[in-house]
């Protein structure tokens, strides 16, 4: 008989101006600090992909997105080997939201920064950096972690 499992879901977002993205850097999470990565999160039970990029979108930048203006650009199907930890990731540019980005969680965060997909800061999470040259690239679709 066949075994099936959970595997986590988490939603990413990319707002745009100028032909630039919005990057924050980690701090005193326990995960990554010092590095960049995009306002993301895990999907709550009950809740669809586009729902927890509206609400983290909310918790982390302060914005007001709409979902008809998230654009799927990338899917991730992600392995940690050491911790047989799969997920799979969305990642959405948005170019449109209602109010100012700020950043709405200073104890996990320490710096939100706009930077282009082709000039990125060497301090990337791995993973984060992989999608986000494959978007540049115009991949939908990437396995990372599988072979580590």
């Amino acid at each position: 008989m066949k075994t099936y499992h959970k595997i986590t879901c988490a939603a990413y977002l990319l707002p745009e101006k100028e032909g630039k993205i919005l990057l924050l850097r980690r701090y005193n999470t326990g995960y990554e600090d010092g590095n960049y990565s995009v306002v993301a999160g895990h999907v709550d039970e009950g809740e669809s992909i586009l729902q927890t990029m509206i609400r983290e979108a909310k918790e982390e930048a302060g914005i007001d997105i709409d979902e008809k203006d998230l654009e799927l650009v990338h899917v991730m199907h992600r392995m940690k080997a050491s911790e047989k930890d799969e997920r799979v990731d969305f990642f959405f540019r948005c170019k449109n939201w209602l109010g100012e980005i700020k950043n709405m969680e200073p104890h996990k965060c320490d710096d939100l920064s706009w930077f282009e997909l082709s000039n990125l800061p060497d301090n990337v999470i791995p993973y984060i950096k992989e999608a986000l040259n494959l978007i540049d690239r115009g991949q939908l679709y990437s396995e990372f972690g599988w072979n580590d």
